[in-house]
C-alpha cells in the first residue's frame, strides 16, 4: 500500500475515534430520553384505567427510581412530563399525586390526536358548540338519543348526546349502564335546558300541558328522539294514547319550531331558544339534564370539548338562545353500574 494512502487510511481512523465518545453519550442521552417517556406513559395507563385514581400519592422520586433501577433525574423527567400533561400535580415539598381530572388527561397523553366522534341528540346549543371545536368532536350517525346510544354499541361513535327520563324519574343513568356497564361508563354535563310546548303568539288555544293537545295537529320529533320520548311520556300521563296524535314527524328542534310557524302544525314539543325570532311563544312543562353518554377510554377524546365548556365566551353565545342554565357545565362523573334502578 503506498505511504500517502497508509496515511489517509490513519487520519479516517483517527477522526472515527474522536466522534466515539460524542456517539455514547448521545445513545444514553436517548435512551435516558427515551425511559423518562416509558416511565410517564405506564403511570398514564395506570391513572387511566382507574388503578391510580385521583388524589392517589405517587412514590417519592428516589425511592421510585431505584424500584424501577433507574435515576432520580429519570424519574424527576417523568413526574414533570405528567405533570405538564395535567396528569399529575407537583407541590412543592409535597409528593406528587394524580390530578382531579388525571384520567382525562392521561387519556389525551396517550392519544393526543385522538378525534372524538359524537353522535346523538339534535340541540341548537350543541351547535354553538361543535361550531368553536373544529377537527376535534366530528359528529357522526344520527340524530337522537336512542341512535346515538346504538352507534356507540356499534363502536361507530366515542360519545353519544342523550336525556331519557327512566320511569324512576332520574335522566340517563339507567341507560348508560345497559349500554356501557363494561366500559367504566361515564357522564359529561353540558348543561340544563327548557322543553315545553311551542305555540302560535298568544297561546290561542290556551294550552297549558299536554292534555290539551289531543285532536291538534302536533309537530314532533322522530322515533327514537329523547323530545319524541318525552312527548309520548307526557300524552301517556295524560292518558292520551301518542299513537293517536297526528302531525307533521320532523328531525330538529328547528323543524319543529318552523311547523308551527308556517301553520303545518298547532303546536309542538321542544325547546325555548330561538323561538322569539319566530313569533312563537313557549310553554315550559320541563328542565331536563342534557349529557354526553362514554366510556372511559374516550374520556381523553372528550377532552378538546371539556375545555372548550369552560369558556366564558361560549356561555354567553348558549345564554343568549335562551333556556339552559349551565350551572353545571362541564362536570363529569362516572355512573354506577352496581346500582339498579328504582321500581
Amino acid at each position: 500500500m503506498p505511504a500517502q494512502v497508509g496515511d489517509q487510511a490513519g487520519k479516517i481512523r483517527a477522526r472515527v475515534r474522536s466522534f466515539l465518545p460524542t456517539i455514547r453519550l448521545v445513545a444514553l442521552q436517548s435512551a435516558a430520553m427515551a425511559r423518562y417517556v416509558e416511565i410517564a406513559h405506564e403511570l398514564a395507563c395506570r391513572v387511566r384505567s382507574g388503578e391510580l385514581a385521583a388524589q392517589t400519592e405517587l412514590p417519592g422520586v428516589r425511592e421510585y427510581a431505584r424500584v424501577l433501577g433507574t435515576t432520580s433525574s429519570t424519574v424527576v423527567r417523568a413526574y414533570r412530563y405528567l405533570a405538564d400533561g395535567a396528569v399529575i400535580t407537583i407541590a412543592d415539598r409535597r409528593r406528587a399525586r394524580v390530578a382531579a381530572e388525571g384520567v382525562i388527561a392521561a387519556a389525551r397523553l396517550l392519544e393526543p390526536g385522538r378525534v372524538f366522534r359524537l353522535a346523538g341528540s339534535d340541540d341548537p346549543a350543541l351547535g354553538v358548540l361543535l361550531g368553536r371545536l373544529g377537527p376535534a368532536v366530528t359528529p357522526v350517525g344520527a340524530r337522537g338519543s336512542f341512535p346515538g346510544l346504538r352507534a356507540v354499541i356499534r363502536g361507530e361513535a366515542d360519545g353519544a348526546v342523550i336525556h331519557l327520563c327512566h320511569r324512576d324519574g332520574v335522566y340517563n343513568e339507567a341507560f348508560v349502564r345497559a349500554v356501557l356497564a363494561r366500559d367504566d361508563p361515564h357522564l359529561i354535563h353540558l348543561w340544563r335546558r327548557e322543553q315545553g310546548l311551542i305555540v302560535p303568539a298568544g297561546n290561542p288555544r290556551g294550552l297549558a300541558s299536554a292534555a290539551g293537545i289531543g285532536g291538534l295537529q302536533v309537530a314532533r320529533r322522530e322515533l327514537g328522539a329523547g323530545t319524541r320520548v318525552l312527548l309520548d311520556q307526557l300524552l301517556l300521563a295524560e292518558g292520551i294514547a301518542p299513537d293517536a296524535v297526528a302531525g307533521p314527524v320532523l328531525p330538529s328542534h328547528m323543524e319543529v319550531a318552523f311547523a308551527v310557524a308556517l301553520g303545518i302544525a298547532d303546536v309542538g314539543l321542544g325547546v325555548r331558544a330561538g323561538l322569539a325570532d319566530l313569533g312563537l311563544e313557549f310553554v315550559p312543562l320541563r328542565w331536563e339534564p342534557y349529557e354526553i353518554a362514554l366510556g372511559r377510554e374516550s374520556l381523553g377524546a372528550a377532552r378538546p370539548l371539556l375545555d372548550a365548556l369552560r369558556d366564558p365566551a361560549l356561555h354567553q353565545a348558549i345564554t343568549a338562545l335562551g333556556g339552559y342554565d349551565l350551572t353545571r357545565t362541564g362536570m363529569v362523573r362516572p355512573v354506577d353500574v352496581d346500582r339498579p334502578s328504582a321500581e
